[in-house]
């Protein structure tokens, strides 16, 4: 449909609030005719615009496969297209001058005059082309023609309160039989490593079926691993995956197994998995290249298993017929159980209604046993509104769309039309990162907001409305729940490989954008808009030039040159964001100063040492992350940029994160005070000035401090308590002596996330924020804070609802104890570093929904947790790098058949 004009329309809002667009229009209006009357005409064209945006949601599914009225729809979109073209050039000219006239006071306006004429030009001549848009509605989409949405109509009546929660054992359907086998396979006699392959055409369920015999069988494996490998896959990379978690966390520097090569990584693993049973998974694989290249790590190894997971027959081949298994579909009952357990979600035990069953039935039948599609149309009639009338209006949208597609692909097709254009171009957006790769929420969150994806609506600022898409997508099944965080949110997410081939080629289409994944630009269109590559490799610049593009993204590349940067920068006038995490780039040309447009920079863990100062010009930027790069200082007109909400900055002087000082934040710019739309800063070293500067800060809601001496504290904590959105902190001392007094620390806000690195001046635990504020935390790392007693005994009354809890390098008793009742909401719990532990006693009734527990580097603790095996809610359980004899305790008290309800057990 055309998602285009959703974001067209707001972005006309937008430029004629600008200051610089009055500015132009008071100042040049005399002179040129047209300009006094931009503002109503293009006025005008945004209701236009709204208007065509009405009809197209008014149609249904059945009409927009149409011909007639897809060129139709095409012809909006084109319009829109050049209507947010002629909006970025009109801002573009407007900020020049603006930057102009600042120093040249005289002689500025004959230049901009031509420039504007020619901009109010185009504005009329829109509305010509608006006009003849229109006449061909006229027999493009007649009244006979439009089938009006009123299924769409009937889901605005519907629920849309439901939301999925990561699926669970008792969740699946029909994998019994299958799941019985693949177990048996595990633990064949044969002594040497065995293959077993699943196969079978996407949507079946693969990676479900052998992630759940994974995360149960997996306790009984020394060493496993499970790895995504995907189309594109470099095996060093492969290999190295495999050696980080075979190592269990016990690897060597990063920078050494960086420099390896596939010999030297593959001889490591041998070193590793030598007498050792393993349990390996590959998961999507779709060249059998990729496991040839692969097997010398694992081959000839001591009751191995190599598990793979693909759609392709040779692939599948790569077992002996013994240990293949081909997935077929669900069989009717299987596959209306599976149905009711998402369309029904709100009802008891699931039970479709008698009036809709054989509507129900009808639909299930058509998903003709494929999972994937199953759940699609479950997610999707779970907001209809219970009537047959309503459920057989989709089922007949369901069967057009059958005619034109393989049944998955007509079914997700169906998901992505019913959804609203906003939502369409967030899945739109998802398809530009690789395949398989885990999408941070806060990433997604702010980039959708600098596309334009997301502004404020009914009083929530862009990122809550941005969040709340998220959480439709996955509602919808759109995105896969990947991990979460201490709140129950999205922390990491995925799009289903089938699912982003669609909206690839809706994006293609659509003009949306174009995505390689092989690290080229093969066949690339001059008039893309938005472009993302996956590790490239070639850094010779583009002989092309992209005009309308808005968004670069480019992840992980092995060669990004600054000249390639410059090529693009010249010819981008309108380039929205800048995304290169993880790429091979030293510096930014100080050509990027010239991208008014920019709105989002990420330069994550990239080798850029240096922000030109130029940056200071760049009035809509929004983001800047320069997480865990090389920077050490900002430029000096950072606090020019009124605009920015988020400012993530940091660098790692210490990668393997033993030092207590391993990272260090940057030094808050001089003007910081004026960023009054700043939510995050993240990190900014201690200084006399930066409390009076925070105490305009007054809508921050991520703080990161470090360097913080015991003089600072007093005013620095009295200006975070007053912050009223305030809901995450990190306070880090100078120094692992220093000591910190929190008696000024008194939130008003709803902190649930705090953070502290160093010493505690004494009585820390009577003051306010664990006396009065401890009840609303949920997130709580401590770090080199010497309490001198069993530090989960003092903390345990005074904060009952923490969900996360992480003490590291700290000094205590030689007993800790977890006594009953202690942490009743506790999720997640590590202990790292603390050498004075000998002994962890776990009374009954103590972490009673306990899911992780992380016990690393307690190098005094030589017997097993008592009580451990208590611990029934417990997932995840590592015990790694503790006393030399802990091992040797953990097999004489059989503790591996105790533990078989842990999926995740590293000792």
């Amino acid at each position: 449909m055309a998602e285009a004009v959703v974001l067209v329309v707001s972005k006309i809002g937008t430029t004629l609030t600008e200051e610089a667009t009055k500015a132009v229009i008071a100042k040049l209006s005399e002179k040129v005719t047209n300009l006094k009357e931009l503002p109503r005409n293009v006025t005008r064209i945004e209701k236009e615009l709204n208007m065509m945006n009405n009809v197209i949601q008014d149609l249904g599914t059945l009409d927009i496969r149409k011909n007639a009225i897809r060129g139709w729809v095409a012809e909006v979109r084109k319009l829109a297209y050049n209507v947010e073209n002629i909006m970025d050039k009109y801002l573009y000219y407007a900020h020049q001058m603006q930057e102009e006239g600042k120093v040249m006071k005289f002689g500025i306006r004959t230049k901009y005059i031509k420039f504007f004429s020619g901009v109010a030009d185009e504005v009329v001549q829109i509305e010509k082309e608006i006009k003849h848009v229109k006449d061909l509605k006229k027999w493009s989409l007649t009244v006979e023609q439009m089938n009006p949405n009123k299924v769409a109509d009937f889901e605005r009546q519907g629920s849309t309160s439901y939301l999925p929660e990561l699926t669970k054992d008792e969740d699946l359907v029909g994998i019994e039989d299958n799941r019985r086998k693949l177990t048996q396979w595990l633990y064949t006699s044969e002594p040497h490593s065995t293959v077993i392959t699943v196969s079978g055409m996407g949507g079946l369920g693969k990676t479900t079926l052998v992630r759940n015999v994974y995360d149960r069988e997996k306790i009984n494996f020394p060493a496993n691993a499970w790895i995504v490998v995907s189309q594109t896959y470099d095996v060093q990379d492969l290999l190295r995956i495999l050696l980080r978690k075979i190592a269990n966390r016990e690897q060597p520097a990063a920078a050494t197994m960086d420099r390896m090569d596939v010999y030297e990584l593959t001889d490591e693993i041998n070193k590793k998995l030598k007498d050792t049973k393993c349990l390996i998974v590959l998961d999507d694989v779709w060249d059998h290249e990729a496991y040839t290249k692969m097997r010398n790590a694992f081959q000839n190894l001591q009751e191995s298993r190599i598990v793979i997971t693909t759609r392709k027959e040779d692939v599948a081949s790569l077992a002996s017929s013994k240990c293949r298994l081909e997935l077929q579909p669900l069989g009717d009952t299987d596959s209306f159980n599976l149905f009711c357990r998402r369309a029904f979600n709100n009802i008891e035990d699931c039970r479709c209604p008698s009036e809709l069953k054989e509507v129900a039935t009808s639909i299930v039948r058509r998903c003709q046993g494929l999972p994937l599609a199953i759940v699609s149309m479950g997610s999707l009639m779970s907001s209809r509104k219970e009537t047959e009338y309503v459920w057989n209006l989709t089922y007949n949208q369901l069967k057009d769309e059958m005619l034109k597609n393989d049944n998955v692909r007509a079914i997700l097709n169906l998901s992505y039309h019913d959804m609203p254009g906003d939502l369409r171009n967030c899945v739109l957006y998802c398809s530009m990162f690789p395949e398989d790769y885990s999408m941070s929420r806060e990433s997604l969150v702010r980039l959708w907001v600098a596309e334009g994806f997301a502004v404020t609506k009914d009083g929530n600022n862009p990122e809550d409305v941005a969040e709340g898409n998220l959480m439709e997508l996955i509602r919808r099944n759109m995105l896969v729940i990947d991990s979460s965080d201490e709140l129950g949110r999205v922390s990491t997410c995925r799009m289903h490989d089938i699912m982003r081939e669609l909206a690839l080629s809706v994006a293609k289409e659509e003009m949306f954008g174009s995505a390689s994944d092989n690290g080229t630009m093969m066949n690339m269109d001059t008039g893309v808009r938005r472009f993302s590559t996956y590790k490239w490799k070639d850094d010779r610049a583009p002989t092309m030039t992209f005009p309308f593009l808005r968004t670069l993204m480019s992840l992980e590349a092995v060669s990004f040159s600054t000249d390639m940067l410059n090529s693009f920068f010249s010819g981008s006038n309108y380039l929205t964001v800048l995304e290169l995490q993880d790429s091979a780039i030293n510096e930014v040309p100080a050509s990027i100063g010239n991208l008014f447009n920019l709105r989002y920079i990420g330069l994550r863990r990239t080798k850029v040492h240096k922000i030109p100062d130029c940056i200071e010009k760049l009035s809509n930027l929004q983001t800047l992350d320069i997480k865990q790069t090389k920077i050490v200082k900002l430029p000096r007109g950072i606090a020019r940029i009124k605009k920015l909400r988020h400012l993530i900055a940091d660098r790692y002087a210490d990668e393997r994160r033993s030092d207590f000082r391993y990272f260090f934040g940057v030094e808050a710019p001089k003007g910081l005070s004026s960023l009054e739309e700043l939510q995050t800063l993240e990190t900014v070293g201690a200084s006399i000035e930066l409390a009076e500067q925070l105490d305009k800060l007054m809508k921050l809601q991520s703080v990161w401090i470090d360097n913080i001496s015991a003089a600072h504290c007093t005013k620095l904590f009295t200006a975070l308590s007053n912050m009223q959105f305030l809901s995450s902190l990190l306070l880090s001392a100078c120094d692992e002596k220093e000591e910190l007094c929190f008696q000024n620390l008194k939130p008003i806000s709803k902190l649930h996330k705090l953070i502290i690195r160093g010493q505690w001046a004494t009585g820390t635990l009577k003051c306010p924020i664990f006396q009065d504020h401890g009840k609303n935390l949920r997130y709580l790392a401590l770090s080199w804070c010497q309490l001198g007693e069993d530090p989960l005994g003092v903390l345990a009354p005074h904060v009952p609802n923490l969900t996360y809890l992480r003490l590291n390098n700290m000094s205590s008793a030689n007993t800790l104890i977890l006594y009953a009742g202690s942490f009743p909401k506790l999720k997640s719990i590590e202990l790292r570093h603390m050498l004075d532990v000998n002994q962890l006693d776990i009374m009954d009734g103590a972490l009673p929904v306990i899911e992780a527990m992380y016990i690393v580097s307690l190098t005094g603790l030589d017997r097993i947790p008592q009580g451990i095996e208590n611990l029934h809610s417990l997932k995840k359980l590592w015990l790694v790098n503790l006393h030399k004899d802990f091992k040797a305790h953990w097999i004489n008290k059989e503790m591996h058949q105790k533990m078989q309800h842990v999926p995740d057990l590293h000792v």
